[in-house]
């Protein structure tokens, strides 16, 4: 089989390298810089802006791939699923209408509300820059604001905590357009994706990402610094009803989405805040997390290209589809002055990391050495029995790097876990 990886980021990485696990699946790439791992990987790469739709289906025919599997959001956005799929290729990424789960946040909350979806927060769609203005200048409480589209993680404001009522304004005026603004939920934030072939769901192991910037959860937000699953699948901060009511939730998304006429194909990531009332929706993803992908990719025993077959004809199996029963702790290198003022061009050097698996992201070779650029660099992801162990080899390996790189060694420590574990009894 011939399988086309769209994308080139950590999350692509790691998608190629499951993929290639199956000695007789052989990957090509479409990447707009070149990811070493990936290149190392694939039999053929074609590095071109990845929302190109008509260069990436010429490469497609030209590479003869069975399948592919998208990776970033944008090029879903720009239809490429569609494109592909018109062509006879299938793929494991949504429609661009069904992608609307992630691209459009008012269509999100008010399909959610449409067909009563449990877990939907208080929300409001603004189309008009005064009107939004004038809510927020008179609203009680915290809140948070939203663009309407792709934000890469990073566009959302807090009112309260991240910025004060007149930030907030000033946010929801550069905007220029559509706001979704919204009750802030308080909790624990869990993320659990699942495989969907548009009438079922297969979960996933569930994760929790660390958002900000700097150790202690303190600074800007990012596209994620790193994250970490538990050796049963759960969080001990998530009980047995609250996981269900999640996937219950998901599930009603899938069913509403083929009732509106666009089955949901794809990756389907829902990021749930676990609140004193359970779990709400703070917003779905249509494709892998990053790094969230990298957990649990790397748990992935079944063969992944038989996954995205399932999902491309309809037969998806949750029997099929097996996890190995481990601790994951992902660990992300940034350059420094990552997120607000990224210095690229640093040489970065791999030290000795074994007992993890390491995933590039958004750095680049030259002259044979690696080089930062301006976005996250590259990932270790340790595995353990326990959560202390895949911590211990993460960090390890994080550690070994030299350059001008920083990363945050707390993520995957016991001793994070068990304030996010008070944190929830407290609300409870």
């Amino acid at each position: 089989m011939k399988a086309l990886v769209v994308g080139g980021g950590g999350r692509e990485h790691a998608i190629a390298a499951a993929l290639a696990r199956n000695p007789e699946t052989h990957v090509f790439s479409v990447m707009a810089k070149r990811n070493p791992g990936i290149a190392h990987i694939a039999k053929k790469i074609l590095l071109h802006k990845e929302t190109d739709t008509g260069r990436v289906l010429a490469f497609a025919h030209e590479c003869g791939v069975d399948y592919a599997v998208i990776g970033p959001e944008a090029p879903l956005e720009a239809g490429i699923v569609d494109v592909l799929e018109a062509a006879g290729i299938p793929c494991v990424g949504p429609s661009r209408a069904a992608a609307r789960l992630e691209t459009d946040k008012a269509f999100c909350r008010e399909l959610m509300h449409r067909y009563r979806i449990p877990g939907c927060p208080e929300y409001r769609v603004f189309h008009d820059t005064d009107d939004a203005v004038a809510f927020v200048e008179n609203y009680d409480g915290d809140l948070v604001v939203k663009p309407v589209g792709l934000t890469g993680g990073k566009g959302v404001r807090i009112m309260g905590e991240q910025v004060d009522r007149e930030g907030a304004i000033e946010y929801v005026r550069s905007l220029h357009g559509v706001a979704v603004i919204e009750e802030r939920l308080l909790g624990e934030e869990f993320t659990l994706q699942a495989f969907a072939d548009g009438k079922s769901l297969v979960p996933m192991p569930l994760v929790q990402d660390h958002k900000r910037a700097f150790e202690g959860d303190t600074g800007p937000n990012t596209g994620g610094m790193g994250s970490y699953s538990m050796p049963d699948h759960r969080m001990p901060f998530v009980k047995d009803a609250d996981y269900k009511k999640a996937l219950d939730i998901m599930m009603a998304t899938i069913a509403a989405m083929a009732q509106e006429g666009h089955p949901y194909k794809g990756i389907l990531y829902g990021q749930f805040m676990n609140t004193a009332n359970g779990p709400k929706v703070i917003e779905y993803n249509a494709r892998f997390g990053d790094p969230e992908a990298m957990n649990v990719l790397s748990l992935l025993s079944s063969d992944l290209g038989e996954t995205a077959c399932g999902i491309a004809d309809g037969t998806l199996c949750s029997k099929a589809v097996t996890f190995d029963k481990k601790a994951t702790v992902c660990k992300y290198l940034v350059p420094e002055g990552y997120p607000d003022k990224p210095v690229p061009g640093d040489t970065v050097t791999v030290g000795d990391h074994t007992g993890a698996l390491l995933y590039y992201a958004n750095i680049e070779e030259r002259d044979g050495r690696l080089a930062t650029l301006t976005s996250r660099t590259l990932a270790f992801v340790g595995m353990g029995d326990t959560l202390e162990e895949a911590q211990e080899h993460a960090e390890k390996a994080a550690s070994s790097v030299k350059g001008n790189v920083r990363y945050r060694r707390d993520i995957g420590t016991v001793k994070l876990l068990n304030q996010r574990i008070a944190h929830m009894k407290e609300l409870r």
